[in-house]
């Protein structure tokens, strides 16, 4: 057994460095340094009892976990991601979320799977934040929604979210030709009889993994929600009393769907068709999105939610 001097400490500490910081095994270790694996193991339980290693816990990130696990109780949900950043900026809080979806995509992503996106600015941070894959995994990247009606900056567009994350992940990608708004029904019924369409739609019946944005006439005032919708069907969206929409597909506060002046003139996912996705994430956040975040989860309209603290300490109120 060794004795308590310097040299002792001096070998403890470099014991500690290199399975530590260099994340070398025990074995690597024992082999580095010609001393017995059994003696690493006992110097590094030594170092912690005499204070010269120290493991601290992060316990704020301790109590997401355990805000991750009430919304997934209380909402039946597959997995949720809550985010801490107290007092942190909305675009910072953006890019948080979109490094944990990003995170949370890729875990989920099985070969050859069909992902489908919509448009926005948290799906666009999730996408932004997705790794360059090494190697093609035979994935397929389509839009769950037409693009906008209105005008709508490029880096926000369903087609240039989908394109871009085909080519993070090396997949292929299919985009809409179409917009999600038509002027009349008679419109819309032609584009759907068209062969694009039709092979973007047969994507969505077989869809694998859904990522999409939550709306809320609550934030009817935002650049982004004007690109899509005019004030008449803003106004005609409170009327009604809509909560949210995923795909421009709008429902209640108890995610029950809502028909409105738009709904035969929309070209987007049916709800029917998200729900048969093996994962349908939705990321957002905020107190403006709460009714829409809301009663996307009771419709079970989707069954992981990547947010932040904030907002899901307003669901597990």
């Amino acid at each position: 057994m060794l004795n308590q001097n310097s040299d002792d400490i001096r070998l403890i500490v470099k014991i500690a460095q290199l399975y530590y910081e260099q994340e070398m095994t025990q074995a690597q270790i024992a082999r580095e340094l010609s001393i017995y694996r059994t003696t690493i193991s006992r110097l590094l339980k030594r170092g912690r009892q005499q204070g010269i290693v120290t493991i601290a816990i992060n316990y704020d990130y301790n109590e997401n976990l355990w805000r991750e696990q009430q919304l997934k109780e209380k909402y039946g949900l597959k997995e949720a991601v809550v985010i801490a950043c107290d007092n942190e900026q909305e675009e910072v809080q953006l890019d948080l979320m979109g490094i944990c979806g990003a995170q949370l995509l890729e875990r989920l992503l099985e070969p050859g799977d069909i992902i489908g996106f919509s448009w926005g600015q948290a799906v666009r941070a999730l996408v932004e934040r997705l790794p360059h894959a090494s190697q093609s995994r035979q994935l397929i990247c389509v839009p769950v929604v037409g693009g906008p009606s209105g005008k709508l900056e490029s880096r926000y567009h369903v087609n240039t979210l989908t394109y871009s994350a085909a080519a993070r992940l090396k997949g292929e990608s299919h985009l809409a030709d179409f917009p999600a708004l038509l002027d009349n029904a008679l419109i819309r019924n032609g584009i759907m009889q068209s062969q694009h369409f039709r092979t973007i739609s047969a994507y969505w019946d077989n869809l694998d993994i859904a990522v999409v944005g939550i709306g809320s006439p609550a934030i009817r005032n935002g650049a982004n929600w004007h690109a899509f919708y005019a004030s008449e069907e803003s106004d005609d969206l409170c009327t009604r009393q809509v909560a949210g929409d995923i795909c421009s597909r709008f429902y209640d506060i108890q995610g029950a769907t809502v028909e409105t002046r738009m709904s035969e003139k929309t070209l987007s996912i049916e709800t029917h068709q998200l729900k048969k996705a093996r994962y349908s994430i939705g990321i957002a956040m905020g107190e403006e999105k709460y009714n829409g975040i809301l009663g996307a989860l009771r419709g079970e309209h989707i069954n992981c939610l990547v947010t932040n603290r904030e907002t899901a300490d307003l669901l597990l109120k």
